[in-house]
């Protein structure tokens, strides 16, 4: 590759990536998390093994929800779902990431102080996760 002297560069650009590809993978990650987190009542999106989405999990089972659960790395696009997440979280971790009523409510943190401050259950209710 050179420049030329009007600025324009000219010569061969081997080895790219489709923008337009990244970008449809990037629409469609992000469909599927607004698609996926309000499926249901409550939605955790997780990874196999990891034991802060295991707590999230436990602690939901615990209080009598059966929420949808996401595994993010069996998802087709798991990786690029985890980025929007990312994004969303703030750039804080990206799993577990916990959807109620089809709104992001935050990662493991924001779960447990909801709980321990007691607003977890009156939201859990107001949802419809839960009936008492």
């Amino acid at each position: 590759m050179k420049m030329k002297e009007s600025g324009k560069i000219e010569g061969e650009v081997v080895g790219t990536t489709e923008v337009g590809e990244v970008q449809e993978k990037r629409e469609t990650a992000y469909e599927a998390v607004r698609r996926l987190g309000s499926s249901n009542a409550v939605v955790v999106f997780s990874i196999s093994g990891c034991c802060m989405c295991h707590v999230v999990k436990q602690l939901l089972f615990g209080l009598g929800v059966g929420p949808t659960i996401v595994e993010l790395d069996k998802e087709k696009y798991g990786f690029e779902m985890q980025s929007v997440l990312y994004q969303l979280a703030g750039g804080q971790h990206s799993v577990p990431a916990v959807f109620v009523g089809g709104k992001f409510l935050g990662g493991i943190e924001t779960l447990m102080a909801s709980h321990i401050n007691g607003t977890l259950v009156p939201l859990l209710k107001a949802a419809g996760a839960l009936w008492l």
